[in-house]
Parts: structure tokens; sequence; C-alpha cells
């Protein structure tokens, strides 16, 4: 696995694989990689010749007081994932790759309407930073393709409503959220629950479960959305939010649809805030 740290000789090797015929797949990362990160390499490689991958904190997606700080840095265990499972090539740009005039400097994206509610509404400025640091990646990279997980599934609608928006010309994959035996939701972030807490969050893919199942057997979505608040409330969470909504562009469905739903929870559990997704079909 070759690993690359600026531009250049990121487009060198890019260049010398495409002047060979082959495609290339992205896999954009901020590191400290876990099972669900590898799969997202392992369904690239199932589409394409050679895979890249990056590995980038990056700080315009972190809201004030959110942990771009204490984002565990774990370069070195990743590089050695990374090679275990194939990838081709490693890009781990320093933030002056990535924003030569700084990032509050930077040219910033902005993709209305997706991403002004859910996680947008309680992150203000998020999806502008996600958005914003793609689409430099994907301009570096310029692959065929790229993978992104479903279990962020707002902000695999914000990508794709930007490639779209901008025409860029590659191909969005999306990778099914990878889970522990108990139904949590791989995460960088689960890392900091305490052993009780742990024990607790598997409460979020119960809950979702349990939204579905009663949206399917005809209770109404707002009945569905209180009761289930409520009941991760009562097992130890703050909810941000726990609703249901059309899995196409976010916006709340009519009484009665069942089909091209989805449920969405994010919750804090202690100092950890956790999100998760279940799709209805």
């Amino acid at each position: 696995m070759q690993t690359v740290t600026d531009a250049a000789a990121l487009r060198a090797a890019i260049r010398a694989w495409k002047r060979d015929g082959q495609t290339v797949c992205f896999v954009p990362t901020l590191g400290n990689l876990h099972a669900g990160h590898y799969s997202l390499v392992d369904l690239a490689h199932k589409h394409a010749d050679r895979v890249v991958v990056s590995v980038f904190v990056n700080p315009t997606q972190f809201a004030a007081g959110e942990d771009f700080e204490k984002y565990p840095r774990t370069l070195a265990a990743d590089s050695a994932g990374l090679a275990e499972h194939g990838c081709d090539l490693l890009f781990a740009p320093d933030v002056e790759v990535i924003y030569p005039f700084g990032p509050r400097q930077s040219i910033s994206i902005h993709v209305p309407q997706i991403s002004a509610t859910l996680e947008g509404a309680h992150r203000p400025g998020h999806f502008d930073g996600v958005a914003t640091v793609v689409a430099k990646l994907l301009t570096l990279v310029a692959p065929d393709l790229a993978v992104f997980g479903q279990k962020d599934f707002q902000q695999l609608l914000v990508i794709k409503r930007l490639v779209r928006d901008l025409s860029l010309p590659v191909e969005i994959l999306s990778g099914a959220t990878v889970r522990d035996e108990d139904g949590l939701a791989l995460s960088s972030r689960n890392q900091y629950l305490s052993a009780g807490e742990r024990e607790i969050a598997p409460q979020i893919h119960a809950t979702l479960q349990w939204m579905r199942e009663a949206v399917l057997d005809g209770h109404r979505r707002e009945v569905v959305e209180s009761v289930a608040a409520r009941r991760l409330v009562r097992a130890g969470f703050e909810p941000d939010y726990c609703v249901i909504r059309r899995s196409e562009d976010l916006s709340e469905p009519q009484d009665g649809e069942r089909a091209g739903l989805i449920a969405l929870v994010a919750a804090r559990l202690g100092n950890t805030r956790l999100i998760d997704n279940l799709s209805f079909d």
C-alpha cells in the first residue's frame, strides 16, 4: 500500500492507474477506523480496480464544543488495517493541503434543504463542513466511484445532492451499517461509552426496530415518535430527535404512508452522542 500526504503524489499515482485503464473507488474517512470502515473498503474492491482511502480529521465539520481536539488520531493502526484489507493508496493530508488558506478562510459549500433538518438543526454548520471537504477530496482524487456508509444516512443524502448539483463525474455507493451482535451500530464514538452505558446503548437499535414495526402495524407516525422518545428517556438517553421520515429527502410522510420510510435517532448517553437509523424497506 502506498501512502501519500500531498496532492501532487496523489494525482500522479491515480493518473498512472487511469492511463492503464483501471477504475478507482474512493473511501473518505476521519480515521480511527473500525470494522464498519473496512466493510466500505471491501465494498469498494468489488466495484473498482483500485481503492483509495483518505484519513483526515476535518476541522470544519466539528461545531464549537464538539470533540475535534479529542477525536482519536490513530494513523499507524489505520494504515495497518487498510493494508490488511487491500487498500492501494492511503491519502493522509495535513490541514494545509486541504485548506491552503486555513479552514476559516476556505470556500464553503452549503447544500440547501436536505442539510437544514435533523443533524443540520442540532449541529449548525456541520454539513457545510462535510460538503466542503467532500467536494475538495473528490476534486483531488477524481475517482470513478466513492463509498459512504448508511449509518450517517443524512450525510449520504447531502453528498448525493452535492454530486448531482455540481455535476461531478462520480458514482456514489452506499455501504450497509455494520453492527455488534447486540445491534449497536459500530462507531468511533462507542469507545467513549462507559461499561454501563455500553450495555444500554443497544436500546437505540431496539427502539428503531420497534418504530418500524409500530408504523407498519398501522400506528400513527406522531404517536410512534413520541412513544419512542419516551422509551429512550426511560432507558437513560437524552434524545435530540426520534423521527420517521421519507428516505428520499427526509421530508415528513403523510398519514398512511408505509413504503420508502426510514426511522432516525440521535441521542446522548452520558457524554456520548450516538446516531442510528433503520430503513423500512
